[in-house]
């Protein structure tokens, strides 16, 4: 807070003299460029007005810090890629990556590259495959109930055992040269070409729900 000089010029008086507060942060004239002493120029009022000021200033501090730690950077959005994981999963380069035995349900591996990775075991129950590349990953015994495989790239990948009913297929996912012995595509969505092509190499029983690899395809 700092004064203000205000000088009223009438006719029949001297120049008078006064002072108004406002917030010194914004004064184009501090007071030492006047010669004027604060502490002798403060009146009672004038002094609660500085009280005031600053505690107002405080709380607009306070306020302030707050929300810096409200809004965060939206990329750190993407942290955990899913709420089960703690690792940045999304659009990377995870390649020959251990996720082994790992529970990443509804985890967030759209756009990565997942060559070689390894997924045995894991719990990746509605977990977003979308657009990934999984060419040789081993996704054996894992649990991929509505898990998101659309537009995957899952080619040569180890399918065996692993539970994928209610999962997505859809556009030009490809499981070319995957194994899949036992594994249950029960309610998967998949292209005639998709069903004849994994018909030709389908075999075994599901472990976990019994069902019959050739069954759950519908083959003939």
């Amino acid at each position: 807070m700092a004064l203000v000089l205000n000088i009223s010029l009438c006719s029949t008086s001297k120049p008078h003299l006064s002072f108004s507060t406002f917030n010194s942060k914004a004064s184009l004239f501090p007071l030492p460029l006047l010669g004027l002493n604060t502490k002798q120029s403060r009146q009672p009022s004038q002094k609660l007005a500085f009280s005031l000021a600053e505690s107002v200033s405080s709380a607009t501090l306070v306020a302030l810090l707050s929300a810096s730690f409200i809004f965060v950077d939206p990329a750190l959005a993407f942290k955990g890629g899913g709420p089960y994981g703690q690792e940045v999963t999304r659009g990377q380069d995870l390649t020959g990556k251990d996720f082994s035995g790992k529970t990443l349900i509804k985890q967030d591996f759209k756009t990565s590259i997942l060559r070689q990775a390894n997924f045995k075991g894991a719990k990746l129950i509605g977990a977003s495959f979308f657009d990934a590349d999984l060419t040789g990953a081993d996704l054996s015994d894992a649990d991929l109930r509505n898990a998101d495989f659309s537009l995957a790239n899952v080619t040569k990948a180890n399918l065996s055992n692993a539970n994928l009913e209610g999962a997505l297929a859809t556009g030009n996912t490809s499981f070319k040269g995957s194994n899949i012995t036992g594994a249950d595509f029960t309610d998967v969505p998949l292209r005639d070409d998709q069903r004849e092509y994994l018909c030709k190499v389908a075999d075994g029983l599901n472990p976990t729900t019994g069902n019959a690899t050739r069954d759950t395809l519908f083959c003939n």
